[in-house]
């Protein structure tokens, strides 16, 4: 089955670390689906933000416990995708105009 580059990122990730990785590094966070692995991620977003990817690191991020009163609960478990782009890439949607 193959799946939509949309499909498979779900947002990026807006961070003061991931911010200061991505003037510094050339690299961008994301949150992708759990089930996507790291030839998936990277097709998706050179087709998804025009731009040529050098590397993916992915990693599984643990859901908080939270507590409402006496009913205990947690968050969701979600995955992070660290993408370091070529030299010379940019992304127009972080860039200032």
């Amino acid at each position: 089955m193959t799946r939509n580059a949309r499909d498979i990122i779900i947002r990026p990730l807006l961070t003061e670390k991931l911010t200061e990785m991505r003037e510094s590094q050339r690299k961008i966070g994301l949150l992708v689906r759990a089930d996507a692995n790291k030839v998936e991620i990277k097709k998706a977003t050179e087709l998804a933000l025009n731009a040529k990817v050098e590397k993916v690191n992915v990693m599984n991020v643990g859901g908080k416990a939270r507590r409402i009163g006496r009913m205990a609960g947690k968050k969701p478990d979600w995955k992070k995708a660290i993408v370091t782009l070529k030299p010379g890439e940019k992304l127009e949607i972080f860039e200032g105009v």
